[in-house]
């Protein structure tokens, strides 16, 4: 009998040391909790002290800049401000946050926090002695931070296309390249080389264009600018239908934002601007890409643009950029 109690002892110690063991294990990496907020949405953790003096002024100025090639002003980023006292718990949550800290540190404090509170996630951190040093930290470091904070917001609105997709295999077949378009966007113009394909939305509709030229259409000196303008106004003279009156053009009014930059690794041309249609008073923002292929000796443009008279346009042209940039060629 004795013998049988020491038995059911021993066994007991085991299950529980076992058990013990079980619950040391680590969490899992990936039971983090998921990031929230609408696409382009900052939050700013800042006393409400700094919120309302010069380092509030400062952030407003610079996170809230306007947006180039918008046809009326809209902020890079709507700002959401925080009370540094009450951020904790769901307001850590949010994908894209700006902590601002004023105590003894070094001077020039800047980091960055990847998923620090959740996933995915980007936070900086700011902190300075006095408002100067943030100011100045911030002012040096602020390109460096909205375009990490677009990177983020990029990779996020990609994924969320990710999640339907409209099947265009035709891109490969007569283009050799891959676009993830949405499966709200349906084709309206179908040709050889070149495709017109289109979303409708409450006051108008988001549209892409997708073509291909030859190599050198697009001088890379000084004309660059007036070269593009040139060859988006024939293309939109002979490919967009206005019912006989007036033409599809970039507006003249305004000189388009060129930018250098690399889409699947190829180096492109980024212009930003506004269209017009001057005899129906129609207008919109525009972004084209001239992507060169120079394996192929051609061009591959994508662009985007949309027309929405009335309402806000900075997330539409948003959307249209992040399917841009997903182009693979084949």
């Amino acid at each position: 009998m004795r013998k049988l109690s020491f038995a059911i002892i021993c066994l007991l110690c085991i299950i529980s040391c076992t058990e013990t063991k079980k619950d040391k294990k680590p969490r899992i990496k990936g039971s983090m909790a998921h990031s929230v907020g609408r696409i382009n949405e900052l939050s700013i953790a800042i006393s409400n002290e700094l919120w309302k003096g010069n380092v509030g002024d400062t952030i407003r100025k610079y996170f809230g800049a306007e947006v180039p090639g918008l046809p009326q002003e809209e902020p890079i980023f709507s700002i959401r401000q925080i009370p540094e006292e009450v951020f904790s718990g769901i307001a850590r949550k949010n994908r894209t946050f700006l902590w601002i800290k004023k105590e003894k540190t070094k001077s020039d404090s800047y980091k960055v926090l990847i998923n620090k509170f959740a996933t995915p996630q980007l936070g900086i951190v700011i902190s300075g002695n006095t408002d100067d040093e943030i100011i100045n930290t911030l002012l040096k470091y602020y390109e460096t931070i909205v375009s990490k904070y677009k990177t983020t917001e990029t990779k996020e609105k990609q994924r969320r296309i990710k999640k339907s997709l409209e099947k265009i295999p035709q891109l490969q077949e007569k283009l050799g390249i891959n676009v993830l378009i949405p499966s709200a966007y349906r084709i309206a113009v179908e040709e050889d080389k070149f495709f017109w394909i289109r979303k409708t939305i409450s006051q108008g509709s988001m549209n892409l264009l997708i073509y291909e030229l030859p190599l050198g259409t697009v001088s890379k000196d000084s004309n660059t600018v007036s070269s593009i303008i040139k060859m988006r106004d024939s293309i939109g003279k002979i490919k967009i239908p206005t019912s006989g009156v007036g033409n599809f053009i970039t507006e003249e009014a305004y000189a388009p934002y060129l930018y250098k930059t690399k889409l699947d690794n190829k180096f492109t041309f980024e212009t930003k601007g506004t269209w017009e249609i001057k005899d129906r008073f129609m207008a919109g923002p525009f972004v084209n890409y001239v992507i060169e292929d120079t394996p192929n000796n051609r061009l591959i443009i994508l662009e985007g643009f949309v027309f929405a008279p009335s309402i806000s346009k900075r997330d539409n042209m948003f959307e249209l950029e992040a399917i841009m940039k997903t182009v693979k060629f084949q």
